[in-house]
């Protein structure tokens, strides 16, 4: 097949990587495009300098291209209805319609959503001043969960004990807005998070297996939330029966709503979950693969990841066999700038990726890397690279992984050094 997959992101040279992998499957191999791409995509397929929330843009070159199956990977894209402008062009699309990604697009959308599929989910308040956002926190009480109700790249997010700090991030995301300016205060859910992604072909979903990514910067859970620094599958600790319970009582009730509306959701439903001691809620929607995690996810898939995304672009997922999986563990590290995520330093120098590949297990996706006029690698971004590791179990895949970050050079990087090592120890991670 012909795919076109729009981004610059490890999201995306996950799925690349996954697709180029089909190739040893045997059979034609596929002809993979990226716009914008990245410097690592490069290596597995063509690149096309594309502004990816340009719809128009992107339908000319699918279209152009004679692309069988685009796949839209970041959620400003779907949210600017990239997908929608795809579709219109007669190509099929995986990725959900612009009204359709409101539900990551507006995390108060997405409350109203849950609450009329009867999902399981955080009490909240949609607040428009400062007033209200003062009553939501004195009535939920501390920790305090504040969220901007638009897309804010996974760190619009903050859980503190100081009313003070919950009050400053209100105040910003309110500001920040405008007149539509609106943010979501929580109750807090105790107990650890996990994701699941969800194919939606907008009438049947499709599971996939459960990962947990690291949103804390530093170790031990410290520091500002980031877009994630790692994540690692399976989850040993996880309740057997988890993901039927994510497939009925979550995922299916949301697409059945949404069909209901008018607005089917086609693509990845991300249904992030706390496993509270109240049982089973959601924290948050989103309409794509999350980064970091499916960067492991999609290392364990064995059914082709293009037949998946396909039958889901064509409405046939009720047609397709179930999804097989490696029995084995695989853990992703980011490798951050220095000053993520505050004020990530670019242009420094990185080396190592082809002796982190040249280990069993490992192979390194870009997410914010550049090159230079004269060929070097830079960074570009505050996440720079993910290491993903593959082993037998999570001590060896946590051994691969780190083993591969041990031989990236980049000038003053950090990473966290505890991705599934409470896990690896047979504890429930609480990251």
């Amino acid at each position: 097949m012909k795919i076109l997959v729009v981004g610059n992101g490890a999201r995306e040279h996950a799925i690349l990587h996954a697709l180029a992998a089909e190739d040893a499957l045997g059979g034609e191999p596929h002809q993979l495009h990226a716009a914008p791409g990245n410097p690592g995509m490069a290596r597995e397929a063509t690149l096309h300098p594309v502004d990816p929330v340009d719809g128009d843009a992107v339908a000319a070159l699918a279209t152009g291209l004679g692309a069988d199956l685009v796949v839209v990977g970041p959620e400003a894209p779907l949210v600017a209805g990239v997908a929608d402008a795809v579709r219109d062009a007669g190509v099929p699309v995986f990725g959900p319609s612009a009204e359709a990604a409101r539900l990551e697009g507006s995390k108060a959308f997405a409350k109203e959503v849950m609450a009329a599929a009867n999902v399981p989910t955080a009490m909240a308040h949609v607040c428009t001043s400062t007033d209200e956002v003062a009553a939501a926190l004195d009535a939920f009480g501390p920790p305090y969960v504040v969220k901007d109700d638009g897309l804010a790249a996974g760190k619009g997010v903050v859980v503190t004990s100081d009313r003070d700090e919950a009050m400053a991030h209100a105040g910003a995301a309110l500001a920040g807005r405008g007149a539509e300016g609106r943010v979501v205060v929580e109750e807090y859910l105790d107990g650890p998070e996990v994701s699941v992604f969800c194919v939606c072909d907008g009438t049947s979903v499709v599971p996939m297996v459960p990962a947990q990514d690291f949103k804390r910067v530093f170790d031990g859970g410290e520091g500002p939330n980031t877009g994630g620094m790692g994540a690692y599958t399976p989850l040993d600790w996880a309740p057997s029966g988890l993901v039927g319970e994510v497939v009925d009582r979550i995922a299916q009730p949301t697409v059945d709503e949404m069909a209901h509306r008018g607005t089917p959701f086609v693509g990845v439903l991300y249904v992030g979950l706390a496993l509270t001691s109240r049982g089973t809620r959601v924290v948050e929607f989103n309409a794509r693969f999350g980064d970091p995690e499916i960067q492991a996810v999609l290392t364990r898939l064995v059914t082709p990841l293009s037949s998946v995304l396909l039958a889901a672009a064509r409405g046939e997922l009720e047609q397709h066999e179930p999804l097989h999986w490696s029995p084995d563990a695989v853990v992703n590290v980011v490798v951050a700038a220095t000053g993520y995520p505050a004020d990530p330093r670019k242009g420094d120098a990185i080396t190592g990726i082809d002796a982190a590949e040249d280990l069993d297990g490992v192979h390194v996706l870009h997410a914010g890397t550049a090159t230079t006029d004269d060929g070097t690698l830079v960074s570009a971004g505050g996440r720079v690279l993910s290491v993903v590791g593959r082993g037998a179990d999570l001590a060896a895949a946590r051994t691969a992984a780190y083993a591969g970050v041990a031989e990236i050079g980049l000038a003053d990087s950090h990473h966290r050094t505890d991705i599934a090592l409470a896990a690896e120890r047979g504890e429930v991670q609480v990251p």
